[in-house]
């Protein structure tokens, strides 16, 4: 018997109903010791629902045309999007990051793999832009001149944009904007502004030296002295927050991101209070004169425009859990 092509559900020609209608109809009467069968039925108009009878001997019934499932379509294919963006043809480039600022950069404690923000979105930079990624870790004391005399290609930490520090290396576009926030135990009912902080001599507060969180505590909070004892510093932004989880400081500043990952990892233990103090942007820096600013630029306009910055946003400060 002669059919359409298959998608999902057989249809058949009016002239193949007939052909199924007459056969049924010719074993109905054999059944029923009938008269030699008649002549086949008229077929069908197209697109007329038509009652078949029940299926019998090793023939299969077609099912009513009423009944009949509609072919479903293909599903559209999304559209391609192509770039036109710089081809770096393989080139592998040197990357530095310090695995201390989760969720941006740090070491899952599950796995032990250094994940987060910037490893994927440097990884989807170079996907774009035909490049190769060697990771390298460094301390943040160590990072921007590091980057700045060549050792490294670029280098990211969360690192604010500032006039200062685009004195010594090149800064890329910005690729996240957050604001700074007073970090503190989940117990904390001591304060919940600057002023409530600064007034209290006994608070102290936990930094890095040269972040913008130490120069927002120390300008911004207290007397804009850097040698304030109350500012007690530290190696790196992981072991501040540490720090205040064990009581030895009262308060870590932290972006929004940040603090929002350390709180997914210590959810019972750390609590934001206050408002923003400070709105900063992040961006990747790079050897002064480096033929990658522009290329990383116009990758990280992509991510942004085609929501591969939204998709990072969702998994890392919000889907992803430590615990």
């Amino acid at each position: 018997m002669s059919t359409q092509p298959r998608t999902f559900s057989p249809r058949f020609s009016s002239r193949g109903w007939a052909r199924i209608a007459a056969m049924l109809l010719i074993l109905a009467l054999a059944v029923s010791a009938c008269a030699p069968a008649p002549a086949p039925a008229p077929a069908p108009e197209s697109g007329a629902s038509q009652e078949q009878p029940s299926q019998g001997g090793q023939e299969e019934a077609a099912p009513p045309p009423a009944q009949e499932e509609t072919s479903m379509p293909a599903p559209s294919r999304r559209p391609e999007v192509v770039y036109d963006l710089p081809d770096l043809r393989g080139r592998v480039v040197q990357a530095v990051t310090g695995n201390d600022y989760t969720p941006l950069n740090f070491v899952d404690p599950k796995t032990g793999e250094a994940v987060g923000w910037e490893y994927d979105a440097v990884e989807e930079i170079c996907r774009r832009l035909n490049c190769e990624v060697s990771w390298n870790v460094t301390s943040w004391e160590a990072m921007i001149p590091a980057v700045a005399n060549g050792q490294f290609d670029v280098g990211m930490d969360g690192i604010t944009i500032t006039a200062e520090r685009a004195e010594q290396v090149d800064f890329s576009a910005p690729y996240m904007t957050s604001q700074q926030f007073m970090l503190v135990r989940a117990d904390e009912e001591r304060f919940s502004t600057p002023e409530e902080f600064a007034a209290d001599p006994e608070l102290l507060v936990g930094a890095q030296p040269g972040t913008t969180g130490f120069y927002t505590a120390v300008y911004e909070i207290l007397d804009g002295d850097e040698a304030n004892p109350r500012i007690k510093l530290f190696e790196s932004f992981g072991a501040a927050v540490q720090a205040l989880i064990a009581g030895d400081v009262d308060m870590v500043l932290v972006d929004a991101a940040s603090g929002r990952g350390y709180i997914g990892a210590n959810p019972d233990a750390l609590k934001i209070v206050g408002d923003a103090l400070a709105t900063e942007e992040f961006g990747f820096i790079f050897t002064p004169g480096s033929d990658l600013v522009e290329p990383f630029n116009a990758a990280i306009e992509t991510i942004q425009k085609d929501g591969y910055a939204d998709y990072l946003n969702t998994k890392w400060f919000f889907l992803y859990s430590p615990n």
